[in-house]
Parts: structure tokens; sequence; C-alpha cells
């Protein structure tokens, strides 16, 4: 295969005479999901067929677009640029597409949301029924994504995250109140191993922690008295990316779990797990839904934004504005 500068993707010198739009969604997929097994999943067909239109792609460029090894696969310099100019694109195309075919008053589209585990329950749960009985002909994907995401290469709409995951030119729409992170454990596990008293007794405790998807770091439990702050670097032996599992293993007994307190106020109530340094709970101003611009917005997004401001769980103050951070 022949190379050439990177700016023939999109510069002047390409030779492109028709857009090849199948390779080209091919490619997006493998974008996305950084994976040829995921993209085909995605679109419904063969990994060959995705291998074999993202090769055609790169042949019609003269250029290498994703770089394959047997473990991993990422985009090239070239890659990226022409997912990031393309993908936006791409999605008003299909969009408009959809709202051509629909029927008077009827919206039709497709909507990609990037979503955290957490939320679901706290955001997505009781908004997906009524979405879904109003608007039966808007395909909606849901991709649950601890990690920072940047929606407008990765091909998202929207996408759900706490404040201090989002960019500053987002527009935003508050989902929930503020609410705090606790320590919990279970009874057993507490009656055997001691109660913590200060941020620091936490390094002596079987603490489950959390690796972060961004950066791949093990995370720091955050707490807070005053205007003091600790980020305790706790250890245990075990290690996940979903913090949801840690609560099932601190009901179990099997060490101190760092929760949302709305996820686990069934577990308190009930007694199966005790809220441990509530003093030092640290508070978060909650989930928002966020999109790059206004400008953007496809009406699937405008129906969902519309049923989210009558049902997410905020304040009547704030749960309806939108705003750049």
């Amino acid at each position: 295969m022949t190379r050439v500068d990177n700016d023939s993707v999109l510069g002047r010198r390409s030779s492109v005479s028709t857009i090849p739009f199948p390779q080209l969604q091919a490619f997006l997929a493998v974008a996305r999901a950084r994976s040829f097994s995921a993209a085909a999943r995605e679109l419904g067909v063969s990994r060959s067929a995705v291998s074999q239109s993202v090769r055609q792609l790169e042949e019609e460029l003269r250029v290498v677009l994703v770089a394959r090894t047997t473990r991993s696969v990422s985009l090239t310099e070239a890659g990226r640029r022409l997912a990031e100019a393309t993908a936006p694109a791409i999605a008003q195309t299909r969009a408009a597409l959809a709202e051509v075919s629909a029927k008077p008053g009827e919206v039709v589209g497709h909507l990609r949301l990037t979503v955290p585990r957490a939320a679901f329950d706290l955001v997505l749960r009781p908004i997906l029924p009524v979405f879904r009985e109003r608007h039966p002909r808007i395909e909606l994907e849901v991709f649950f994504d601890d990690r920072r995401v940047d929606i407008v290469s990765e091909g998202f709409d929207a996408g759900v995250r706490l404040s201090e995951y989002l960019e500053r030119d987002m527009v935003s729409v508050r989902l929930t109140d503020p609410m705090r992170f606790i320590v919990v454990g279970s009874p057993r596990y507490l009656d055997e191993h001691g109660t913590p008293q200060r941020p620091e007794d936490l390094l002596q405790h079987e603490c489950f922690t959390f690796r972060s998807g961004t950066t791949g770091s093990l995370y720091a439990w955050e707490l807070e008295r005053g205007r003091r702050t600790w980020r305790v670097p706790v250890r245990g032996s075990l290690v996940t990316n979903d913090g949801l599992f840690c609560i099932q293993w601190a009901e179990q007994g099997l060490g101190l779990a760092y929760a949302f307190e709305p996820l686990v106020r069934d577990q308190l109530r009930r007694g199966t797990l005790r809220c441990v340094l509530e003093p030092y709970a640290a508070t978060v101003p909650g989930f928002y839904l966020y999109y790059p611009s206004r400008a953007q917005r496809s009406a699937a997004l405008q129906k969902f934004l519309e049923t989210v401001r009558e049902l997410a769980a905020a304040p009547a103050s704030s749960s309806s504005d939108e705003r750049p951070l």
C-alpha cells in the first residue's frame, strides 16, 4: 500500500471522486468501538466485512487509518482527524433521512448516549419507559462507560456525567440533586475489623478499589470536612472498573466500599450496610446531561430533553436550565 501525506485525507490532494458511505460507516464504527468485532456487531455484518470495508477506504484515500495489532486497534493521526471531521456530519445525515420518512407529527431518528453505569438507576430507569412509549420510532443506543468520553469524535449525540467530567464548552442540563459519596461496610465486617474513625484509618482496612478507564490509575477516595479535604490512596485485594460490584461485595462482608449514597439507601435502611466516616462524606453536584451545542441538537435529542425536563429528579429551578459549564 502506498503511503501519502496525512493531509490527503481531508485536503485538496485527495483523489476521491465519490463519497464511499458504506466504507466510511464501517470505519466510524471501528473508530467508536476500537474493535473490528464490536463494530461488526453494531452494524450487523461479519468482522471480515468490516475489515474489508476499512481496507477499501484506506486504499481509496491512500493512507492508513487504523493501526492493527493482535491485541489492540487504534486510530492513526489521519484516522483520528477523519473521524472527528465526518462523524457529526454522518450522524446529522442519518437523522435527516429518518425525519424525512416520518409521518406528520412523528419523530423518527437515532440517539446515541454514553452513560456511567451508576447513573442508570438514578437517571435513566425512570426516563426510558416514558420516552420509549412516546417515541417508539426513535432508536436509542445507550453505551455504559465510566471513562472520560469525547462525544463528538466518538459519534455520540449526548452523554451523562458528573460535572467534573464535562468540557467547559458543552451545554449541560442538570439531572439530579447534589449527592454524597459515603463509605459503607457490612455489620459483620465492621464487627470483625473495627470501624474507622478518621480518613487515615482506611489505610488499615480492606477497601475495594476502582481503576479509571480514562487514566488506568486506581481511584483515591475523596473525603471532606469543612474546608479540609482528603484523598486517601486506599488499597485492597479486589479491584474493578465497575463501582456497582463494590456495593455487592461490601454487603457480603468482604470489605469497605465507596458509593453514591442514593445507590445504597435501601441497604442502609435494611441494615445490610452501615455508613462510616459520615462526617467526612464528600458532596458532588450530581449528574448532568451534556451535548456540544444547541445548533447540533437533533429532533431525537430534543424529544429526549423534553422527557428529561419533565421526569428527572432535579430541583424545579434548575432542571430545565441549559447552560454552558
